[in-house]
Protein backbone atom coordinates (compact mmCIF):
# COMPACT_ATOMS: atom_id res chain seq x y z
CA UNK A 1 0.00 0.00 0.00
CA UNK A 2 1.29 3.27 -0.92
CA UNK A 3 1.99 6.02 1.33
CA UNK A 4 1.60 9.51 0.75
CA UNK A 5 3.99 12.74 2.49
CA UNK A 6 2.58 16.30 2.66
CA UNK A 7 4.35 18.95 4.21
CA UNK A 8 1.56 21.28 6.48
CA UNK A 9 4.30 23.35 7.64
CA UNK A 10 8.25 23.74 8.05
CA UNK A 11 8.62 24.10 4.48
CA UNK A 12 9.47 27.76 2.67
CA UNK A 13 9.87 29.13 6.16
CA UNK A 14 11.25 27.72 9.85
CA UNK A 15 8.32 27.35 11.46
CA UNK A 16 5.30 25.80 11.99
CA UNK A 17 6.52 21.64 11.45
CA UNK A 18 3.61 19.31 10.29
CA UNK A 19 4.47 16.83 7.77
CA UNK A 20 1.46 14.83 6.79
CA UNK A 21 1.97 10.83 6.58
CA UNK A 22 -0.67 8.84 5.30
CA UNK A 23 -2.16 5.58 3.21
CA UNK A 24 -5.45 5.06 1.79
CA UNK A 25 -6.75 4.38 5.57
CA UNK A 26 -4.78 5.58 8.26
CA UNK A 27 -3.12 9.68 8.93
CA UNK A 28 -0.33 10.13 11.40
CA UNK A 29 0.73 14.03 11.98
CA UNK A 30 5.01 14.25 12.81
CA UNK A 31 5.09 17.37 15.02
CA UNK A 32 1.97 19.77 14.97
CA UNK A 33 3.75 23.79 15.36
CA UNK A 34 2.39 27.32 15.51
CA UNK A 35 3.78 29.51 12.64
CA UNK A 36 5.74 32.34 13.92
CA UNK A 37 7.69 35.27 13.20
CA UNK A 38 5.92 37.82 10.50
CA UNK A 39 2.51 38.61 10.63
CA UNK A 40 1.73 36.92 7.01
CA UNK A 41 2.83 33.77 8.70
CA UNK A 42 1.16 34.27 12.37
CA UNK A 43 -2.06 34.41 9.83
CA UNK A 44 -1.57 30.79 8.32
CA UNK A 45 -2.47 29.65 11.74
CA UNK A 46 -5.76 31.06 11.83
CA UNK A 47 -6.64 29.17 8.50
CA UNK A 48 -8.35 26.27 8.28
CA UNK A 49 -6.78 22.83 8.71
CA UNK A 50 -6.02 21.23 5.24
CA UNK A 51 -6.93 17.75 6.62
CA UNK A 52 -10.11 17.08 9.03
CA UNK A 53 -8.46 16.80 12.60
CA UNK A 54 -11.08 13.80 12.86
CA UNK A 55 -9.04 12.26 10.64
CA UNK A 56 -6.13 12.17 12.49
CA UNK A 57 -5.22 8.56 13.95
CA UNK A 58 -2.01 9.57 15.95
CA UNK A 59 0.70 12.48 16.64
CA UNK A 60 3.96 12.25 17.04
CA UNK A 61 6.65 15.05 18.63
CA UNK A 62 10.07 15.68 17.62
CA UNK A 63 10.57 17.81 20.77
CA UNK A 64 9.00 20.84 22.96
CA UNK A 65 9.31 23.89 20.86
CA UNK A 66 6.48 25.93 20.11
CA UNK A 67 7.25 25.70 16.36
CA UNK A 68 6.19 22.23 16.96
CA UNK A 69 4.24 21.67 19.14
CA UNK A 70 2.49 24.92 19.72
CA UNK A 71 -0.67 23.94 17.41
CA UNK A 72 -1.38 21.24 19.41
CA UNK A 73 -4.55 22.46 21.47
CA UNK A 74 -5.89 23.89 18.49
CA UNK A 75 -5.98 20.90 16.64
CA UNK A 76 -7.31 19.03 19.72
CA UNK A 77 -10.19 21.97 20.11
CA UNK A 78 -11.15 21.13 16.32
CA UNK A 79 -11.46 17.69 16.67
CA UNK A 80 -8.31 15.44 17.13
CA UNK A 81 -9.10 13.15 19.63
CA UNK A 82 -6.59 10.67 19.31
CA UNK A 83 -3.06 10.24 21.20
CA UNK A 84 -0.17 12.64 20.59
CA UNK A 85 3.21 10.11 21.47
CA UNK A 86 6.78 11.82 22.69
CA UNK A 87 9.42 11.58 24.98
CA UNK A 88 8.78 11.79 28.96
CA UNK A 89 11.16 15.12 28.95
CA UNK A 90 9.32 16.07 25.78
CA UNK A 91 5.63 15.69 27.59
CA UNK A 92 7.13 17.40 30.66
CA UNK A 93 8.10 20.77 28.48
CA UNK A 94 4.34 20.18 26.81
CA UNK A 95 3.23 21.06 30.29
CA UNK A 96 5.08 24.36 30.89
CA UNK A 97 5.09 25.30 27.10
CA UNK A 98 1.65 25.00 25.93
CA UNK A 99 -0.18 26.51 28.76
CA UNK A 100 2.25 29.60 29.02
CA UNK A 101 1.19 30.03 24.69
CA UNK A 102 -2.68 29.62 25.70
CA UNK A 103 -1.82 32.41 28.08
CA UNK A 104 -0.10 34.62 25.56
CA UNK A 105 -2.62 34.42 23.14
CA UNK A 106 -5.30 35.14 25.73
CA UNK A 107 -3.18 38.57 26.87
CA UNK A 108 -3.13 39.53 23.20
CA UNK A 109 -6.36 39.14 22.25
CA UNK A 110 -7.16 41.41 25.48
CA UNK A 111 -4.86 43.82 25.07
CA UNK A 112 -6.18 44.21 21.12
CA UNK A 113 -9.44 44.67 22.68
CA UNK A 114 -8.08 47.28 25.38
CA UNK A 115 -6.30 49.54 22.79
CA UNK A 116 -9.02 49.00 20.12
CA UNK A 117 -6.11 48.21 16.94
CA UNK A 118 -7.58 44.90 15.55
CA UNK A 119 -10.43 44.98 12.69
CA UNK A 120 -11.83 42.14 14.31
CA UNK A 121 -14.92 42.95 17.16
CA UNK A 122 -13.81 41.03 19.79
CA UNK A 123 -10.12 40.34 18.88
CA UNK A 124 -10.73 36.73 19.98
CA UNK A 125 -7.37 34.26 21.07
CA UNK A 126 -6.18 31.48 18.84
CA UNK A 127 -6.64 29.52 21.89
CA UNK A 128 -7.19 29.46 25.73
CA UNK A 129 -5.17 28.79 28.96
CA UNK A 130 -8.17 25.96 29.15
CA UNK A 131 -7.64 24.67 25.68
CA UNK A 132 -4.10 24.04 26.21
CA UNK A 133 -4.84 22.28 29.70
CA UNK A 134 -6.94 20.29 27.94
CA UNK A 135 -4.51 19.30 25.28
CA UNK A 136 -2.06 18.02 27.81
CA UNK A 137 -4.32 14.72 28.08
CA UNK A 138 -3.57 13.63 25.32
CA UNK A 139 0.21 13.50 25.75
CA UNK A 140 1.02 9.96 25.58
CA UNK A 141 4.93 9.39 26.58
CA UNK A 142 7.20 7.11 25.34
CA UNK A 143 10.80 6.02 25.77
CA UNK A 144 13.67 5.99 23.77
CA UNK A 145 14.99 3.07 21.67
CA UNK A 146 12.02 1.01 21.68
CA UNK A 147 9.14 0.56 18.85
CA UNK A 148 6.28 2.00 19.24
CA UNK A 149 3.29 0.18 16.62
CA UNK A 150 0.90 2.71 15.53
CA UNK A 151 -2.64 2.70 13.62
CA UNK A 152 -2.51 1.02 10.17
CA UNK A 153 0.57 -1.38 11.10
CA UNK A 154 2.77 1.18 11.18
CA UNK A 155 5.83 1.35 13.91
CA UNK A 156 7.85 4.42 15.01
CA UNK A 157 11.48 4.64 16.86
CA UNK A 158 12.73 7.64 19.13
CA UNK A 159 16.36 8.39 19.08
CA UNK A 160 17.95 11.24 20.39
CA UNK A 161 18.34 14.27 18.50
CA UNK A 162 20.44 16.30 21.42
CA UNK A 163 18.78 19.59 20.34
CA UNK A 164 16.82 19.92 23.87
CA UNK A 165 15.63 17.60 26.88
CA UNK A 166 13.85 15.05 24.96
CA UNK A 167 14.75 15.69 21.47
CA UNK A 168 14.20 13.35 18.96
CA UNK A 169 14.63 12.11 15.89
CA UNK A 170 11.42 9.99 14.53
CA UNK A 171 11.85 6.56 12.33
CA UNK A 172 8.89 5.42 10.53
CA UNK A 173 8.48 2.44 9.22
CA UNK A 174 5.68 1.55 7.20
CA UNK A 175 4.41 -0.77 4.34
CA UNK A 176 7.93 -1.75 3.83
CA UNK A 177 9.08 1.96 3.45
CA UNK A 178 11.86 3.94 6.16
CA UNK A 179 10.99 7.64 6.94
CA UNK A 180 13.17 9.69 9.47
CA UNK A 181 11.87 12.92 10.54
CA UNK A 182 15.54 14.48 12.28
CA UNK A 183 13.89 17.39 14.19
CA UNK A 184 16.05 19.68 15.10
CA UNK A 185 19.30 18.44 15.50
CA UNK A 186 21.37 20.13 18.68
CA UNK A 187 24.61 20.25 20.13
CA UNK A 188 24.55 16.61 21.59
CA UNK A 189 27.35 17.35 24.25
CA UNK A 190 25.48 18.94 26.05
CA UNK A 191 22.15 16.70 27.07
CA UNK A 192 20.94 13.78 25.78
CA UNK A 193 24.05 12.43 23.81
CA UNK A 194 22.38 10.31 20.83
CA UNK A 195 23.74 6.34 20.80
CA UNK A 196 25.34 6.05 17.11
CA UNK A 197 23.13 3.45 15.40
CA UNK A 198 22.36 2.59 11.97
CA UNK A 199 19.54 3.19 10.38
CA UNK A 200 17.82 2.48 7.14
CA UNK A 201 16.78 5.78 5.69
CA UNK A 202 14.86 5.27 2.74
CA UNK A 203 13.37 9.06 3.21
CA UNK A 204 14.85 11.22 5.32
CA UNK A 205 13.12 14.29 6.17
CA UNK A 206 15.15 17.06 7.85
CA UNK A 207 14.83 20.96 8.06
CA UNK A 208 17.14 23.70 7.50
CA UNK A 209 16.04 25.91 10.74
CA UNK A 210 17.64 29.20 10.94
CA UNK A 211 20.66 28.23 8.30
CA UNK A 212 19.74 30.74 5.60
CA UNK A 213 23.21 32.94 6.02
CA UNK A 214 27.01 32.11 7.02
CA UNK A 215 28.32 32.66 9.86
CA UNK A 216 31.08 34.92 9.91
CA UNK A 217 32.41 34.63 13.26
CA UNK A 218 31.98 30.74 14.74
CA UNK A 219 29.53 30.55 17.78
CA UNK A 220 30.37 32.61 20.47
CA UNK A 221 31.80 30.04 23.75
CA UNK A 222 29.55 29.53 26.28
CA UNK A 223 31.65 30.88 28.71
CA UNK A 224 30.53 34.50 26.82
CA UNK A 225 26.85 34.31 27.60
CA UNK A 226 27.67 34.36 31.53
CA UNK A 227 28.69 38.34 30.55
CA UNK A 228 25.88 39.10 29.01
CA UNK A 229 23.42 41.29 30.43
CA UNK A 230 20.83 38.76 30.43
CA UNK A 231 22.48 37.23 33.94
CA UNK A 232 22.48 39.07 36.85
CA UNK A 233 24.78 37.37 39.65
CA UNK A 234 23.27 37.25 43.10
CA UNK A 235 24.56 36.57 46.26
CA UNK A 236 25.63 32.69 47.07
CA UNK A 237 26.72 32.19 43.56
CA UNK A 238 23.25 32.20 42.43
CA UNK A 239 22.54 33.09 38.89
CA UNK A 240 19.47 35.15 37.92
CA UNK A 241 17.99 34.39 34.14
CA UNK A 242 15.26 36.24 32.40
CA UNK A 243 13.59 35.46 29.34
CA UNK A 244 10.56 33.82 28.13
CA UNK A 245 9.79 30.32 29.12
CA UNK A 246 10.11 29.03 25.53
CA UNK A 247 13.86 30.42 25.27
CA UNK A 248 14.76 29.23 28.56
CA UNK A 249 13.82 25.83 27.77
CA UNK A 250 16.39 25.81 25.29
CA UNK A 251 19.20 28.29 26.11
CA UNK A 252 19.27 27.18 30.42
CA UNK A 253 20.15 24.02 29.98
CA UNK A 254 23.44 25.23 27.63
CA UNK A 255 24.15 27.89 30.50
CA UNK A 256 24.13 25.20 32.89
CA UNK A 257 25.91 22.88 31.49
CA UNK A 258 28.39 25.17 31.53
CA UNK A 259 28.09 25.90 35.11
CA UNK A 260 28.73 22.51 35.94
Amino acid sequence: MSLRLSFLGGAGTVTGSKYLIENAEHRLLIDCGLFQGFKTLRLRNWERFPVDPHGINAVLLTHAHLDHTGYLPLLIKHGFAGPVFCSGSTADFCEILLPDSGHLQEKDAEFANRHGFSKHKPALPLYTLQDAFRSLKQLKPIEFEQHLNLPGGASAFLRRAGHILGAASIQLDWSGTTVVFSGDLGRPRFIDPPKQSGVNRNHPMGRQKSGAFVRSKPRLPLSDFFSTPTFTFAKEGMYLATGSPSAASGCWRRRCAGLR
